[in-house]
């Protein structure tokens, strides 16, 4: 299984990037997928989540209104629309793939994981 995280740069803050994650090796479509960040001396954290369908997503508080999670199952892909980005979203984002149909917020339900995506937001 290969989760291959893409679309990160250095963009100015107020600026908008869409990341994208191929995933490959799995029925992509049976399973929820997610992205987390981390920041250099943070610990990684939730960003968003959606459900095999689609039909279902969440997000972090700090990024609620901001982000939207989609997913294209024909392409084996997920995508992190990324809009008003802030200086504090400046992170490596990572793509996960969930044990199941389900998702959650935490890392203990990602069963794959990609190598992540540096986006650098300047103020």
């Amino acid at each position: 299984v290969q989760l291959q995280a893409s679309g990160g740069g250095l963009v100015r803050a107020g600026d908008s990037l869409r990341l994208s994650c191929l995933v490959s090796g799995l029925p992509f479509s049976d399973y929820g997928a997610g992205w987390f960040r981390q920041s250099p001396g943070k610990e990684r954290e939730f960003v968003a989540a959606i459900t095999w369908s689609g039909g279902s997503t969440y997000y972090a508080d700090s990024v609620k209104g901001r982000f939207a999670i989609s997913r294209d199952n024909a392409k084996n892909t997920v995508y992190l629309q990324m809009n008003s980005l802030k200086p504090e979203d400046t992170a490596v984002y990572y793509c996960a793939s969930a044990f199941g149909s389900t998702v959650g917020t935490s890392m203990g339900q990602y069963r794959y994981w990609g190598q992540g995506t540096l986006v650098t937001v300047s103020s």
